[in-house]
């Protein structure tokens, strides 16, 4: 079981991990994240299980985790954001979690529109985040972030994901994983924190393969097929389609063609 002395060790950060509430077994730890947001918990405050029964993903779906072998934990953040930029902190959840397995690894990690990260073509992470709002402006974000580390088998509909140690051929500890992540976000958030997302894009694209090849959007209404462009500055993907460019927000995104 995680514990929380081990994952605090000589953590040192500024923001990110100063507060740390660690539960063997949860529903969610998004959940229990906004709940502590809404009592006024402080900024930069981690939720962290073993396992949860109810984890979530995007869109409502059941994110399925193996018991004490991943890494499944929630961010509570509270930046100056506006309403149009508080989608860009899942790029630099992202981002973040990219150089932490690359440091701690030497693998190197391509980052998929909207919100996933692979490893050999295999998903090994997904983020779910989920913010509040108070007219125009950010009253806080929860970052959820699902990384598979060390779990070794995975259901027939997820064919397409895989874990570190799986494609790495060796557990990895999960303590000094998360250590480097918070560090990471640590490291990357002051210029977030005041809504400077320019070097976190920047790194973002360069580490997308998508742009070039054909793509399927799979929207809850429609599909949107077409050559993927380039990452707006406010998140959104531009498709060149048959009768025009289109950006889009949301979608699960299939690339058809290299």
């Amino acid at each position: 079981m995680l514990s929380k002395e081990d994952l605090q060790k000589d953590l040192h950060t500024r923001v990110i991990g100063r507060r740390l509430f660690v539960f063997e077994s949860i529903d969610s730890t998004n959940a229990c994240a906004r709940t502590l947001a809404e009592a006024g918990a402080e900024e930069g405050s981690v939720v962290i299980a073993d396992f949860q029964t109810n984890g979530r993903g995007r869109q409502g779906r059941a994110w399925k985790a193996d018991p004490n072998v991943n890494l499944l934990f929630s961010v509570l953040l509270r930046p100056e954001l506006k309403r149009g930029s508080a989608g860009l902190l899942t790029f630099f959840a992202a981002v973040s979690v990219a150089r932490a397995i690359e440091k701690t690894s030497g693998c190197s990690i391509e980052c998929k529109w909207p919100n996933d990260l692979l490893l050999n073509g295999k998903k090994i992470c997904g983020i779910l985040l989920e913010n509040s709002l108070e007219k125009e402006a950010l009253a806080y974000s929860v970052v959820g972030i699902g990384l598979n580390v060390n779990q070794k088998n995975f259901r027939d509909d997820l064919r397409k994901a895989s874990s570190l140690s799986r494609e790495l051929g060796a557990p990895l500890s999960r303590d000094r994983l998360f250590q480097e992540l918070v560090r990471q976000m640590d490291e990357l958030y002051p210029p977030v924190r005041k809504s400077q997302f320019d070097s976190i894009l920047i790194e973002w694209n360069a580490r997308c393969r998508m742009f070039g090849k054909e793509v399927t959007v799979a929207q809850d209404k429609r599909h949107i097929s077409g050559t993927a462009v380039a990452l707006e500055p406010d998140g959104g993907l531009r498709i060149n389609t048959p009768s025009g460019p289109e950006t889009v927000y949301a979608g699960d995104v299939t690339v058809v063609s290299s």
